[in-house]
């Protein structure tokens, strides 16, 4: 694995080796009083972030500083960028610093795979637009994988603005790669096209597609959004698709819900159900450092460990 774009056309054993790997740094570091590795020292990560971020930023300079890495945050407001620099430009003035690897976040699907088309260094897609956010499939997988023990034949219900969501996409990549069933729910206006097969169904039936599921992924619902022509006001939608106290009541004892985070609480999930021991969210959070760590060390890793 040269870069890391997306989860689909990932191959199960590439999955199995990252989340192999972000099992040994949970173990090894990320767990551990010190959380300090030398397999990065001497690299340089820079973290190309267009948008606003919080856990992923955060993660990826943990990940890197942890590993022994010097992690550069960009911030575009402030840059060159500003001055009228293309990200293109950008790019190639970052690789030329001698940066080992390039982290990008942007608005825009299909950036960093453009990027990584005229750079000779890793590029790691940290969500861009509509399209995917691999470490967070990837994180999402090895919460399901300690909880349950394994991914495959699992059923896997994914809810909430799935035709927006780069989160659903990579979940769905990855999860069919390692032999789960996917239901995508949510809204008509928000349903994707074109991803329906014998392993993934679409429905707006909350309630039913909840039944027999082995996890939950809860989405953000979209504030931004809601000036859509037919999207559902908060109340309706919450009433419809939210998973309330009462929803989390009837899903089986060992079911794992997830969230990716920012949650708006009392909208597509109640306080009481985040605060529920199925609930995995701050797990997921603390799996994404030991993810992205594995990530970066498959991609510039190889010093010894001293």
């Amino acid at each position: 694995m040269n870069n890391l774009l997306a989860l689909e056309g990932l191959a199960k054993a590439d999955l199995e080796q990252l989340l192999e790997g972000a099992a040994r740094f949970r173990r090894d570091v990320v767990d551990t009083p010190v959380k300090k590795s030398a397999r990065l020292r001497g690299r340089a990560c820079v973290n190309l972030f267009f948008e606003a971020s919080t856990r992923t930023k955060t993660s990826f300079e943990l990940a890197g500083k942890y590993l022994g890495a010097d992690v550069i945050n960009f911030q575009s407001r402030g840059s060159s960028v500003e001055k009228g620099e293309t990200l293109y430009d950008t790019a190639l003035n970052v690789e030329a610093m001698a940066a080992d690897v390039l982290v990008v976040r942007h608005s825009a699907s299909g950036v960093p795979a453009e990027l990584q088309r005229h750079l000779d260094i890793p590029v790691v897609n940290a969500g861009d637009g509509h399209h995917e956010h691999p470490t967070q499939g990837l994180l999402d997988l090895k919460t399901v994988w300690d909880a349950k023990g394994h991914l495959d034949n699992l059923s896997v219900v994914i809810v909430g603005d799935i035709l927006h969501s780069r989160v659903a996409r990579s979940d769905l990549w990855g999860f069919l790669t390692m032999g789960s069933h996917v239901t995508l729910v949510g809204p008509p206006i928000m349903q994707p096209l074109g991803l329906v097969n014998e392993r993934v169904r679409v429905t707006s039936d909350m309630d039913a597609a909840i039944q027999d599921a082995d996890v939950v992924q809860v989405l953000r619902i979209q504030k931004e959004r809601q000036a859509m022509v037919g999207m559902p006001s908060e109340e309706e939608y919450r009433e419809r698709w939210g998973l309330t106290a009462a929803r989390a009541g009837a899903l089986r004892p060992d079911a794992v819900i997830l969230h990716p985070g920012p949650q708006n609480r009392g909208v597509e999930i109640d306080s009481l159900v985040m605060d529920d021991p199925r609930a995995k969210i701050l797990t997921q959070v603390r799996n994404g450092v030991a993810v992205r760590m594995a990530v970066l060390d498959q991609l510039i890793g190889g010093q010894d460990d001293n």
